[in-house]
């Protein structure tokens, strides 16, 4: 077949073919007779055959019509296939998506519920998930391995990415259930007990100051640079440089070191969420700056369908959580 016959005469030929008579296939698909009279005889010399006898009544397909009309109908059928596909696509309901996020991220669970949410919306998009440093995400994103990511606070160069903050949390200490600091809050009535600061209360609070003297756990900076700088900033500005005594790489260990009774940390309050035995969560009275923002980081005017439409459930999710 000519590379140059116009798909419309195809559709023309198929409303002739299937209404046997020119006058009912023009009414079909809205031409008058004569000009699709003259379509269908262009079609016949593009292909150097004769698809219909012409009979007093109406039009009859040839042998070589015939056959032409299951390949259009095919031809046809695979570009509207084709067609409706890359929209899909483009409106993300088709395709791939490469997520990524920092472990802190991965426990909090606005990151679920948008997962969830964008799993819903479009069940038929490949989704990959990877969990490893902001360093190591920002990379990721400029050499195309991921979409988007949830990272905290990146520190460094950001150039080319787009940093859009979801949500930002309180931060709260970490000390071991039996420290003194958490048995003066339970006495002054608050619930300084495993999940206290998450369940809330009056007095379940401390300074940060009064954590001068103790021996911090913290994740190491490569993990979370921005979460790291911040909870150190905040010490100097209450007076006093932290004694990091541990370090671990993953939040979840650094929970376990302060279940152990090795020391005290400072987390973001979406992970009081970890069913840690051993700790007690308690607010943090002196220190308004220190939180944890949640960012949705991308490549600046560059965002794939399905990364669009992730987005867009998670800019939905993040406005729900802050009319609560």
């Amino acid at each position: 077949m000519s590379p140059n016959i116009d798909l419309r005469l195809l559709r023309y030929f198929i409303a002739v073919a299937e209404e046997g008579h020119l006058t009912k296939a023009a009414l079909r698909i809205g031409i008058q007779q004569p000009p699709l009279s003259q379509q269908i005889r262009v079609l016949e010399k593009e292909l150097g055959v004769t698809l219909f006898n012409r009979l007093p009544r109406g039009m009859e397909l040839t042998e070589s019509g015939v056959a032409l009309l299951a390949d259009a109908r095919a031809i046809l059928a695979q570009l509207e296939s084709t067609v409706a596909g890359v929209r899909r696509i483009a409106a993300g309901k088709m395709g791939r998506i490469a997520v990524g996020f920092t472990e802190s991220a991965s426990l909090h669970p606005f990151v679920h519920s948008v997962i969830r949410a964008f799993r819903a919306a479009a069940p038929d998009v490949a989704l990959k998930v990877e969990e490893t440093n902001t360093h190591e995400l920002v990379e990721a994103l400029r050499q195309k391995r991921l979409d988007l990511a949830f990272v905290r606070s990146p520190v460094g160069d950001a150039t080319g990415l787009t940093m859009e903050t979801m949500l930002v949390e309180e931060m709260v200490a970490a000390l071991p259930v039996d420290h003194p600091l958490a048995a003066g809050a339970r006495k002054n009535g608050g619930n300084g007990g495993r999940n206290g600061a998450r369940k809330g209360g009056g007095n379940n609070s401390i300074a940060l100051a009064s954590l001068a003297e103790e021996s911090f756990i913290m994740t190491r900076r490569p993990s979370g640079p921005g979460l790291y700088d911040t909870i150190i900033a905040a010490c100097h500005a209450a007076g006093f440089s932290p004694r990091v005594m541990q370090e671990s790489s993953k939040n979840l260990s650094t929970l376990s070191l302060v279940a152990a009774g090795l020391g005290v940390s400072v987390i973001p309050a979406s992970l009081t969420r970890v069913n840690a035995e051993g700790i007690a969560y308690l607010k943090l009275s002196d220190a308004p700056e220190l939180k944890a923002p949640l960012h949705l980081a991308y490549r600046e005017g560059e965002i794939s369908g399905a990364a669009a439409l992730m987005r867009e459930e998670a800019i939905k999710l993040g406005a729900q959580q802050k009319r609560r």
